[in-house]
């Protein structure tokens, strides 16, 4: 006996899959948020220094170290609002992380995905005081998840995120302490 498939069949089937993915992204998250602490053994103004001097930026961010061929923009005076950092690459995407506003324990940063997909972010800094002249630095991001693939990936996102926060804050404490 041989069964004999509509092509109907297969259509119908392709678009039960299209609506269930659409409807899985339909009720994922839409927001994402990733914090993560680090204690470096420096003064909050050495610390801030490089997070607010985006020419450091690629010697600590795992994010930019991805992708070493990617390219690179510099604008913009360091650690003041419109200090810019864009980058262009293939595994990376394009995208900038712009200096929002600064004060003495906050630098906060407005980040924008435009490939693989347009979102926006919050990337915040906080430091304080910690233990004889070192720096508790909590590193905040939080932003879109355009719909439907990005909601879809969200917790792998999330994953990625924590990690490369992990290692970034590892990689900022080594440069700050000159280990």
């Amino acid at each position: 006996m041989i069964f004999h498939l509509s092509p109907m069949i297969f259509v119908f089937l392709f678009l039960g899959l299209v609506v269930g993915i659409l409807l899985i992204g339909a009720i994922m998250p839409s927001r994402y948020n990733v914090e993560k602490i680090a204690f470096i053994g420096k003064p909050i103004s050495e610390v801030m220094s490089k997070v607010g001097d985006l020419n450091y930026y690629a010697s600590w961010n795992p994010w930019q170290q991805v992708d070493p061929s990617s390219t690179k923009t510099i604008t913009g005076t360091p650690q003041t609002p419109g200090h810019k950092y864009s980058w262009h690459g293939k595994k990376v995407g394009e995208g900038s992380l712009t200096i929002n506003s600064v004060d003495k324990n906050h630098i906060h940063f407005d980040l924008e995905f435009l490939k693989p997909w347009k979102s926006h972010a919050k990337d915040n800094w906080l430091f304080e005081e910690w233990k004889e002249g070192g720096t508790k630095v909590t590193w905040q991001n939080s932003g879109e998840l355009p719909w439907p693939m990005a909601r879809i990936m969200g917790p792998l996102i999330n994953k990625n995120l924590n990690h490369q926060f992990e290692k970034g804050l590892i990689n900022l404490k080594k440069m700050v302490e000159g280990v």
